[in-house]
């Protein structure tokens, strides 16, 4: 007699999908050959001494470059304030994009000062410079600015002129304000009463 053997059989054809590390090791076979070939095409480039950033370019379809520029706009650069380093940085790269250089006058002091222009070890340029008058207003003008975007943008609270008095100081007025909006709800019937005179 013949011996019977059974064969447990997976359900839901779980037999023709592959494991998870042979799924793994399969992305990492592929992220392998996609480096590969990228050397490969940058040793090619540079043989022919050619710019690898444009080749690669040419290779990527329209639709590629469109689905990543989508992406590039969706990231949002400004993060928002995360340390005062960060934001006075942020700060300086947005007013040196703002400076437009005067060449004009870049020039004349160039053939002013010949070759003490560009300073060496022995010369003494420092202190010497004496800014325009116009290069004044330009800077006041810009002080302004910064002064009235921060002004616009100050967390200051306005006082309200109309609002009561119920206060003795300032830090009195904080607790009262942090005390009505835990208790107002409970107390404004009693309040009420107390500004009518009929409270009991």
């Amino acid at each position: 007699m013949a011996a019977v053997t059974e064969v447990a059989v997976p359900a839901d054809g779980a037999e023709d999908r592959p494991s998870a590390a042979e799924e793994l090791a399969a992305q990492k076979r592929e992220q392998r050959l996609r480096k590969f070939r990228e050397l490969h095409l940058k040793r090619e480039c540079a043989a022919r001494g050619e710019d690898y950033e444009k080749v690669k370019l040419l290779e990527i379809s329209a639709e590629d470059a469109e689905r990543w520029e989508r992406r590039k706009k969706r990231k949002n650069p400004d993060l928002g304030f995360s340390d005062y380093a960060a934001a006075q940085l942020r700060q300086y790269h947005r007013l040196t994009k703002q400076i437009r250089p005067d060449m004009e006058s870049y020039e004349r002091q160039r053939e002013k000062y010949g070759e003490d222009f560009f300073p060496t070890s022995n010369s003494l340029l420092h202190g010497t410079h004496v800014p325009s008058s116009e290069e004044i207003d330009r800077m006041v003008l810009d002080l302004e600015k910064q002064i009235e975007k921060r002004d616009k943008y100050s967390r200051r609270r306005p006082y309200n002129d109309d609002a009561d008095i119920d206060y003795i100081n300032e830090r009195n007025a904080k607790f009262n304000k942090k005390a009505e909006r835990f208790y107002g709800k409970y107390t404004a019937e009693i309040k009420q009463n107390l500004e009518r005179g009929t409270a009991v």
